[in-house]
């Protein structure tokens, strides 16, 4: 069950990533806001993981 985003309370981002996608969950006072997930394109199943887990920030931070 996605919540609301109440006023000025901090937000959590939870991001991270595999060699078949990226995922993340933007949290706010332990209720979920928003989730996301992607598979990779084909030229990211080559990355490393440092740069998958990069890619994964990124995408977390976009949504």
């Amino acid at each position: 069950i996605l919540a609301l985003p109440e006023g000025s309370e901090n937000f959590v981002v939870y991001c991270d990533a595999s060699h078949k996608g990226f995922g993340a969950v933007l949290m706010q006072k332990d209720k979920v806001i928003a989730y996301a997930s992607r598979q990779l394109k084909v030229h990211e199943m080559n990355y490393t993981t440092h740069d998958l887990e990069l890619g994964a920030v990124v995408f977390a931070l976009k949504m």
